[in-house]
């Protein structure tokens, strides 16, 4: 059964850490982990943060199937019509799983649900015969910490989609410095419909998580955004414990990402709720 926290924070493996002062730390019980998240559920907060410790690898979407040839080619892969499909992808899993690391012994990787069953068929390719998800991503990654990350309010996570969308303004620093644009600055518009359907498809991306860790018989480390956005450093800290390797101290904890929610983001809100209600 889930190992619930009054932080928010739930661990459901056999092996959860109390957050005491002087937590007992041992050996890595994982080789490595998944972020299994969905769009503005903080994934990028989390992974600037993992890969801040020095001990958590550097984790990154590296099959996101938009980004693989970007990926490829820093890389320094060889061109993937040079190569059968099974070679290439072979040699982009090694690839990935070294730059997932970094220069830690644990392997980190951002998955979202939409990409899951991608990935998953090219794990069967490269390593057919087995019979499950599970069996394949551990005999390409080796044991695997799931971490659930996703976000209860739906409503507020599809406004900040839809407004990411809109405006190509996807993250900043926490001194307002653009980190991540992907298109022309452009001003947001309320879009009722655009809404309403991102929160559908949000939803049901969470419970195709959900019924994913079921079939494969995996218990989650589950953490909310809203708690991960309160208190990093208690994220991170049980993220530490669950994979066994040293916490850094809650003090030197800093948070590479900032909010992009603002008094545009509560009047959507607040519009929405009128308009679903009419």
């Amino acid at each position: 059964m889930p190992v619930a926290s009054s932080n928010g924070f739930s661990y459901s493996g056999g092996h959860h850490l109390s957050l005491g002062s002087s937590p007992v730390m041992r050996a890595p019980m994982f080789d490595g982990y998944i972020i299994c998240g969905t769009p503005r559920t903080g994934s990028t907060l989390l992974c600037k943060l993992l890969a801040a410790t020095g001990t958590t690898g550097d984790p990154h979407s590296f099959y996101r199937r938009q980004d693989v040839s970007e990926w490829a080619q820093d890389w320094g892969l060889p061109d993937r019509d040079t190569m059968g499909e099974r070679e290439f992808q072979l040699a982009y899993l090694n690839a990935a799983i070294g730059a997932g690391k970094g220069d830690t012994e644990i392997f980190g990787l951002r998955l979202m649900r939409e990409n899951l069953d991608e990935l998953s068929a090219i794990l069967d390719q490269v390593y057919p015969g087995l019979a499950s998800d599970t069996a394949r991503f551990e005999r390409a990654f080796g044991r695997l910490l799931n971490i659930h990350l996703s976000r209860e309010n739906k409503l507020a996570q599809a406004v900040s989609l839809v407004k990411a969308r809109q405006t190509g303004l996807w993250h900043i620093a926490p001194d307002g410095t653009e980190i991540e644009r992907v298109g022309p600055a452009r001003e947001p518009h309320y879009d009722f419909k655009r809404i309403k359907g991102e929160v559908e498809e949000l939803e049901a991306y969470d419970t195709a998580w959900n019924i994913w860790f079921a079939q494969q018989g995996i218990a989650p480390l589950r953490i909310g955004y809203e708690h991960l956005a309160a208190e990093p450093a208690v994220a991170l800290l049980r993220i530490c414990e669950a994979l066994g390797v040293p916490a850094p101290d809650a003090g030197h904890v800093r948070p590479g990402v900032a909010k992009l929610a603002d008094e545009t983001s509560l009047d959507w809100m607040r519009r929405f709720h009128l308009d679903a209600a009419v």
